[in-house]
């Protein structure tokens, strides 16, 4: 993937330089309050390894994001393909972010965000493109709303990969934003 900039940002593939933020962002506590689990340092390493991958095969995916003025790495960002039937429709492509907790609140997730929608639509030619989340995740939520997504009730769900055992953390509301729609804005 070539890294896209934007003028704050670097989203970029995966470097070895990234393993200790990536194993910290998905093992620290608040930045995964909606998710049911958190990864060892292996566990992380493995799926950092699993998205440099996929981003070598696809061309886009689950990317670093980096602070351009000084190249720290601040978490990650992108766009990814949804493996989840039934609960989304075949074929969907999601984006997605997760940031080290000293980088919220300043516009980074959105603006990433907004770069990654222009490049779906626009390079990869996609139709659509959705975000969910845990419906109490107001900082996600609010990103999406604020790049131009629309809730769509119809399609919110039951998350099937969350364990009965965190029912607070299964119930997902559903996002999409339609190419027609994100270029009419």
């Amino acid at each position: 993937m070539k890294p896209l900039r934007t003028p704050r940002l670097i989203i970029r593939n995966w470097e070895e330089r990234d393993r200790a933020l990536f194993h910290r962002i998905n093992s620290d506590d608040a930045v995964m309050e909606f998710y049911p689990f958190r990864r060892t340092r292996e566990q992380a390493d493995a799926v950092m390894d699993q998205l440099r991958a996929a981003i070598d095969t696809n061309g886009y995916g689950f990317t670093a994001l980096e602070l351009a003025e000084t190249s720290e790495t601040i978490g990650f960002t992108g766009l990814s393909p949804v493996l989840m039937p039934p609960a989304i429709p075949e074929e969907t492509t999601e984006i997605g972010w997760r940031l080290a907790p000293e980088h919220w609140g300043k516009g980074y997730a959105s603006e990433a965000a907004s770069a990654l929608l222009r490049f779906g639509f626009r390079e990869l030619k996609l139709p659509e493109i959705i975000s969910f989340a845990v419906v109490d995740n107001r900082r996600s939520i609010a990103v999406m709303q604020r790049i131009g997504m629309l809730h769509d009730e119809t399609w919110d769900f039951d998350h099937p990969r969350v364990p009965d055992t965190q029912p607070h953390l299964k119930p997902h509301v559903f996002y999409r934003l339609m190419r027609e729609d994100w270029r009419d804005r």
